[in-house]
């Protein structure tokens, strides 16, 4: 088991502390397989659970926690206001909702999940919800430059986090760089790992790295995401993997290393382009 306290965190703009490394559960099972899987991860040490309501899984978030005997105000939730909900302003009325599958009061960090149709008047009652306490921080998923620029124009709240693809094979550097610096917005990774079908695990230089640290693949690039100062958040299903995951506190890659897995990019998204999706 790790200590959650030695695990790295993040200050978010806003104030509040978030664990840098974090459970996704996107398309894991509502039922068992999610119930487990964070049950298994906040046993293991994990406090950062990332779900959403178009995964179908917040109810099995929601009693993994209770499961895992861990108290509520020790775990990290963040969840998200599907594109449905945006279009037909129901940003106030899915809150509710997710808020009773999850079985809790409150959220950690409540996200736009991408920027469709009004997103606008979605983040202004987001706002809301910020100010009223319901939630201790907002952010936006999948947002671009020119998203980000609109956003700042039309509110004075940064959001806290914008999460977006990136892994070595799609590093989406300038838009990381863009939201660490000037606008002071925390970036957290989706697709960490590089997305199923992408074969990049067997790839023979992070096999290479990972042994002279008697570590995984996943393990290394997971190092790389840490080491890069954004929140990544792989997934799995499988409680030897879940606990793998986690333990990548006790070494460092070096510069080098950390170039050579940048160096994989090929600037091919594995996900959808914000800019043009049909969902």
């Amino acid at each position: 088991m790790v200590d959650s306290y030695q695990q790295p965190m993040i200050k978010l703009n806003n104030g509040i502390s978030i664990p840098q490394l974090g459970l996704g559960v996107f398309q894991t099972q509502e039922g068992d397989e999610t119930v487990n899987a964070v049950r298994w991860a906040l046993q293991a040490g994990y406090r950062h659970i990332d779900t959403a309501k178009v995964y179908g899984n917040e109810s099995s978030v929601g009693k993994g926690i209770a499961q895992s005997g861990i108290p509520r105000r020790d775990v990290f939730v963040t969840t998200k206001l599907w594109n449905e909900d945006i279009r037909s302003g129901r940003t106030r009325q899915a809150f509710e909702e997710s808020l009773d599958r999850l079985n809790t009061d409150y959220i950690d960090l409540y996200l736009i999940h991408w920027p469709t149709e009004g997103w606008q008047k979605a983040w202004e009652d987001m706002e809301e919800l910020y100010q009223d306490r319901r939630v201790r921080a907002i952010g936006v998923c999948n947002f671009e430059q020119h998203h980000l620029d609109e956003l700042h124009a039309l509110s004075s709240l940064k959001p806290a986090v914008n999460q977006i693809e990136s892994s070595p094979i799609f590093v989406n550097q300038a838009l990381i760089d863009y939201c660490q610096g000037e606008l002071r917005t925390d970036v957290e990774v989706w697709s960490p790992l590089g997305g199923s079908g992408t074969h990049l695990l067997s790839n023979a230089e992070l096999t290479a790295i990972g042994n002279k640290y008697g570590k995984s693949p996943a393990q290394v690039v997971i190092r790389w995401q840490l080491q890069r100062g954004v929140i990544v958040i792989p997934k799995s299903i499988h409680q030897d993997r879940i606990v793998q995951n986690l333990d990548v506190c006790d070494f460092e890659l070096t510069e080098e290393q950390m170039m050579t897995i940048s160096a994989m990019d090929t600037g091919q998204r594995v996900g959808a382009d914000p800019d043009n999706f049909d969902f």
